[in-house]
């Protein structure tokens, strides 16, 4: 086989995989993702990117990836009444748009009766910990169009090679967020799955990137709204909030 046949056969091949195995669409990069868990406190913020290596497996994919995104294609503004609409399809495989706010709930409801039975109950905020850092990347809250698969993976990883160095700094912003019912988490859902939706609008408008301040703006909403949830659930995050509101 000559080498022109053989280059013809290889892309032949890999368009084939491509259709087959449609790519996915991952939210933050791994770093990224453990910088906003321990920004937040969380105890195993190590494990913050093990649900993209779950939805990397076949035979989890399907029910898992959903899980990870919401596709606005009617860009709707984001409400409470949206975010509890999901929980219905949390783990939906068949649902087209995904469900991320559905499915941040769902996971908490998950580690709530999970804890009750008198269980090891962290794992599903790990789950938690991943869906809320993917609430704050604009890509992840808005329709999977040609603008949002030209430029995923490169928003996915604006912050990557710093996030772990700046987690002081993540850490040093958080806000104070008070989570007093599941209402409140919802309310709270919707409003951080807002600011990203729309700054993914501005982004399209300027046919543009997040910048760097942007995409650690966005970390600092994620890590603010883990924190508030921690305390929710009764896991009292490491770290320390001052007077002026700000972690320690």
């Amino acid at each position: 086989m000559n080498i022109k046949v053989k280059r013809t056969v290889e892309l032949f091949f890999t368009a084939l995989l491509l259709l087959l195995h449609p790519l996915q669409t991952y939210g933050w990069h791994d770093k990224t993702h453990l910088a906003i868990a321990r920004a937040a406190g969380f105890v195993r913020w190590y494990s913050a990117a093990a649900p993209d290596v779950v939805k990397s497996r076949e035979a989890f994919r399907k029910i898992e990836e959903k899980n990870h995104y919401f596709n606005n294609n009617g860009a709707v503004p984001v409400s409470e009444v949206m975010v509890m609409e999901q929980l219905q399809r949390f783990n939906d495989p068949d649902d087209q748009e995904g469900h991320l706010y559905g499915a941040i709930i769902g996971s908490l409801r998950d580690f709530r009766d999970l804890n009750a039975t008198g269980k090891y109950a962290d794992y599903p905020l790990v789950f938690a910990a991943h869906y809320i850092a993917d609430l704050s990347m604009p890509l992840h809250n808005s329709a999977y169009d040609a603008f949002n698969r030209e430029r995923h993976s490169k928003n996915d990883g604006i912050i990557e090679g710093e996030a772990l160095k700046s987690i002081g700094y993540i850490r040093r912003s958080i806000y104070r967020i008070r989570l007093a019912s599941e209402a409140d988490l919802a309310r709270e859902v919707a409003r951080v799955a807002e600011i990203s939706r729309k700054l993914g609008n501005r982004m399209r408008m300027d046919n543009r990137d997040m910048s760097r301040p942007e995409a650690l703006e966005q970390a600092v909403h994620s890590a603010s709204l883990f924190r508030a949830i921690l305390l929710y659930v009764g896991k009292p995050p490491e770290g320390e909030i001052t007077d002026n509101g700000n972690m320690k």
